[in-house]
């Protein structure tokens, strides 16, 4: 089965780290529209994440995002496919 046929993926989109300034974090969807990532107290107050998010909008990394809520995902598609 394709990753693209499972039905547990469609609540995942693949986003782009467009912006990133405290306290926001926005993202490119794969069909262009721009979201506000909503994080969590704990993300907000972590320097080690704001480091890390900086460095992967630098890089122009693709990564999930809950299609629903607009949340980083902790996991991949690979996670969503088993």
């Amino acid at each position: 089965m394709l990753i693209d046929d499972n039905p547990k993926i469609k609540s995942i989109t693949p986003a782009q780290i467009t912006k990133v300034f405290y306290p926001y974090v926005i993202a490119k969807t794969e069909a262009g529209s721009y979201v506000n990532i909503n994080l969590s107290d704990k993300e907000r107050q972590d320097p080690l994440f704001w480091e890390s998010i900086r460095n992967i909008a630098k890089a122009k990394l693709w990564v999930p995002i809950g299609e629903r809520f607009h949340q980083l995902l902790s996991y991949d598609w690979t996670y969503a496919a088993e």
